[in-house]
């Protein structure tokens, strides 16, 4: 290998973060054309993770590396969300041990590679492709450092609205609510943004709802005179009953009935 090649992989090694995926189109804009990444491949420089993306040899690379890939590589707009989101920030750690679902969230335009989705992380994955938001609203993400590299996740106040719009078919009203009660401290002004913006009824019924519940302290600077919470009834579970103020119907062992 010519002192130029060498130089050149190097470089790619130097400057790949650790634990994350190259996207093959992302590397060939770096100028590391479709031969090259065969004949580094073939010299045990890199690894396929299938078509289309690569690692370093021997690098361990868990969802959070892939998913710096589809965000700031092939610059989809899709971000970890809903109960992930809390998790990594510390909210929902105790209700269980084990992680074994991953929560995305994205506009319905978006897909994710065949890479990503066909690969075998040893965990679910759930994507959810929602109007929750306008395409481009980015109120409420944040950046999150995972070794050398950093992810877009949602904030915790995005995070329960996410949470809650897949309140019941796929997490449960119970363990949504247990995560709500421990949400004392969200920015009121976020939360404001973030409601005003929702495009979903159930979700911003049930998200006031569960935070008066708690009353936590932050409700007091929510003006709710701003947020379209729709008109008609919502039926969040069967056989419940049903809450007078925000119209939808909640499991009837859930807390004193005190918007009755």
């Amino acid at each position: 290998m010519n002192s130029i090649k060498r130089t050149k992989i190097n470089q790619l090694i130097r400057q790949w973060p650790r634990g994350t995926v190259g996207t093959a189109s992302h590397l060939n804009s770096e100028g590391y054309s479709h031969d090259l990444l065969t004949k580094y491949k073939k010299s045990g420089w890199i690894e396929s993770f299938g078509r289309g993306a690569y690692i370093l040899s021997g690098d361990k690379v868990e969802w959070p590396g892939a998913l710096y890939a589809i965000q700031f590589q092939l610059r989809l707009n899709i971000h970890a969300g809903g109960k992930t989101a809390l998790e990594m920030k510390g909210y929902a750690h105790y209700l269980s041990t084990q992680v074994s679902r991953i929560y995305f969230y994205g506009p319905g335009s978006q897909r994710l590679p065949d890479w990503f989705t066909n690969y075998r992380w040893n965990i679910e994955m759930i994507v959810s492709y929602t109007k929750l938001f306008p395409p481009d609203f980015k109120e409420g993400l944040t950046e999150h450092k995972d070794r050398e590299f950093s992810i877009i996740i949602s904030g915790p106040e995005r995070a329960a609205m996410e949470m809650i719009y897949l309140v019941p078919l796929k997490i449960g009203f119970d363990e949504s609510s247990q995560i709500m009660e421990n949400l004392i401290s969200l920015r009121p002004g976020v939360v404001q943004t973030l409601l005003e913006n929702c495009n979903s009824v159930k979700v911003k019924r049930l998200f006031m709802f569960m935070a008066e519940k708690y009353d936590h302290p932050w409700i007091n600077n929510i003006d709710l005179s701003n947020v379209d919470f729709g008109k008609g009834k919502r039926m969040i579970v069967r056989n419940g009953r049903l809450d007078k103020k925000y119209k939808i119907t909640i499991p009837r062992n859930d807390f004193n009935e005190v918007f009755m």
